[in-house]
């Protein structure tokens, strides 16, 4: 037997525990060690028996010295790469406990080889598949963020609409000083005209489908996330939404994750590239779990007796007309619906953990609960996005062939060095643990709270969970203008409950902001909601880009000289009682008093 040029692993090829591990190993020590079976290397080493072929893996080194078992694989570990995982679990591991267990695994190969076909496939999964469509979707929800946005920017933030982003720069520049740059972090420190707040929504659409045609997705993303930052500072209550959030969160991790080059080939994935991806699936476990805490932890019965749906149809922000239908069906059945929501939203985040067929399970069951949340109500782009981020969770064998980015191209791919990304994704991991354990009900020291307000600004560590209480009553703020304080005339929304014959329309994946922040201030009082005062005080100004925002403008001619609010209790009509109403009202009281420009 010669001795072999480069250390040689030789295993049973015809053992399906044995390939399947030993393609891991082969990929963590890459050419620096050659794998045969002993099918075919037997006969170039007589002097290894044939029955310790058959008993366990042999490792020849260059040096002509054989070891078999679990001292083959230590010794193999040790030409991996530095930061591997087999490197580091070999040096954690010792080798005597090690030896039991290989041994305990080769007595039952049958039982193991078995097991790993029903959880982990014939193969290693790769994830390049998926990593692609995540960027290129990534993409298109920033091109739909900007669209959206751009339409309602100077209804929104404009000089003459309900919150204009200049003036609270100015106030914010008054009382702050230096200090606000880091605080509120935004590009319209410079300009927060019109012009500047439209085209940045244009320049970030653009932007976005560039990066969904998978055109340098490092700088276009870059672009990108720089601008919506801008956005959502100066947009404060209209944009601080938990998809929002989201975006920003799951942007900036995606930098790190993306290859530096114009036109990239996705055929590899760096190390440092690897350790973003796993950021984003941290992101997916805590998006999804949280969501399922939040509502446990609130204390709100309606959660704990399984009762939240029976109100949810009917009383969520813009449902849809499958809403009223999704709302008839009885009791029991949306009980069972409850806990099955509770139930994925718990236990499906931990498939990021285990094995192929597991992670498969787990993102194909959260994609079909986003699926059915998006069919029955209005939630922006919140549903792709996190569509986008579950199927991180399913490898290359998922998907058909010829979506396959094929062999890597021989051309140098530059990617963030893995000295950059891990004290990034250090520093990202532990404030996020954090605010996990802050939801878990865990005491945590005062430092914490620091870490939390340092990058609060940016977005890019965040909780989540919609609904952790379950409003059980609609009500609908009614606005209507006059100009003789006797005959009142109506203002209508594109999409918000108002005529009860009007049929819920689908808005998503747009965001109408101002319907969405109607809602929230019907939950509360006029008092608390001080954007309304001045969302009124632009219909009474007659302002055009705050007119734009609705459905109808009753006064094209000249504004009313007074408009007021009334509060209404909305219900879905059931099959019973219904003609051709979608809903049912009932008068509460003023929300706020008669307005008029003198007040």
């Amino acid at each position: 037997m010669s001795a072999p040029r480069r250390p040689v692993m030789i295993f049973d090829g015809e053992c399906d525990f044995c390939r399947y591990w030993i393609a891991h190993s082969n990929a963590a020590t890459g050419e620096r060690v050659e794998y045969r079976p002993w099918q075919d290397a037997a006969e170039d080493y007589p002097r290894i028996p044939a029955e310790e072929f058959n008993r366990a893996v042999q490792f020849v080194e260059p040096d002509g010295a054989v070891t078999s078992g679990a001292e083959a694989i230590f010794r193999a570990a040790a030409y991996a790469e530095k930061g591997s995982l087999l490197r580091f679990l070999a040096r954690k591991i010792k080798p005597e406990p090690a030896g039991k267990v290989y041994r305990f695994v080769a007595r039952h190969r049958g039982v193991f080889s078995f097991l790993t076909r029903v959880f982990f496939g014939k193969n290693p999964p790769a994830y390049l598949v998926s990593r692609v469509l995540f960027f290129r979707l990534l993409g298109v929800v920033y091109a739909l963020a900007f669209a959206s946005l751009g339409m309602q920017a100077r209804g929104l933030m404009g000089k003459r609409g309900i919150a204009p982003a200049a003036d609270f720069l100015n106030l914010v520049r008054e009382q702050i000083g230096q200090g606000r740059y880091r605080l509120f972090p935004t590009v319209f420190w410079f300009d927060a005209s019109d012009g500047a707040l439209v085209g940045a929504c244009v320049a970030g659409a653009v932007l976005g489908c560039l990066a969904a045609l998978g055109f340098c997705p490092l700088l276009c993303l870059s672009l990108c996330w720089a601008l919506y930052l801008s956005l959502v500072t100066v947009g404060r209550d209209f944009l601080g939404f938990q998809w929002d959030a989201l975006l920003l969160e799951a942007g900036f991790i995606a930098l790190f994750a993306a290859p530096l080059q114009f036109w990239p080939d996705w055929k590899t994935e760096k190390r440092g590239e690897r350790i973003a991806r796993w950021l984003l699936l941290w992101l997916v476990f805590r998006l999804t779990f949280e969501s399922g805490v939040v509502k446990l932890a609130s204390g709100d019965v309606n959660w704990r007796n399984l009762t939240a749906l029976q109100y949810h149809y009917e009383t969520q922000p813009l449902p849809l007309w499958t809403s009223w239908y999704a709302n008839q069906a009885s009791a029991s059945f949306q009980k069972f619906a409850c806990w099955m929501v509770l139930a994925i939203e718990l236990a499906a985040p931990f498939a990021v953990l285990g094995p192929r067929n597991i992670r498969r399970a787990g993102a194909l069951t959260m994609i079909a609960l986003q699926a059915l949340i998006a069919a029955t109500g209005n939630y922006a782009f919140f549903n792709l996005l996190t569509c986008a981020l579950y199927l991180l969770l399913l490898d290359d064998d998922f998907w058909p062939v010829w979506l396959w980015p094929g062999p890597p191209g021989v051309k140098k791919r530059w990617s963030w060095p893995v000295w950059i990304v891990a004290p990034v994704a250090s520093g990202q991991f532990l404030v996020t643990a954090l605010l996990l354990l802050g939801i878990l009900r865990v005491r945590l020291p005062e430092f914490v709270g620091s870490m939390v307000r340092t990058v609060a600004p940016f977005q890019i560590a965040n909780s989540y969970g919609l609904f952790a209480v379950m409003t059980t009553t609609r009500p609908e703020i009614l606005v209507e203008g006059s100009r003789d304080g006797v005959a009142w005339i109506p203002y209508e929304f594109k999409y918000k409950a108002g005529d009860v014959d009007a049929r819920p329309k689908l808005a998503a994946p747009f965001q109408p902001r101002l319907d969405w922040q109607m809602w929230f201030a019907a939950l509360g009082g006029f008092e608390q909601n001080g954007w309304f005062a001045a969302f009124a005080a632009r219909l009474l100004e007659g302002s055009p880009d705050v007119a734009a925002l609705l459905a109808r403008n009753p006064f094209p001619d000249a504004p009313p000289r007074y408009i007021k609010a009334s509060l209404y209790q909305y219900r879905f009509t059931r099959f019973e009682d219904r003609t051709k109403a979608w809903w049912k009202r009932e008068y509460v009281r003023p929300y706020c008093p008669v307005l008029s420009l003198k007040d």
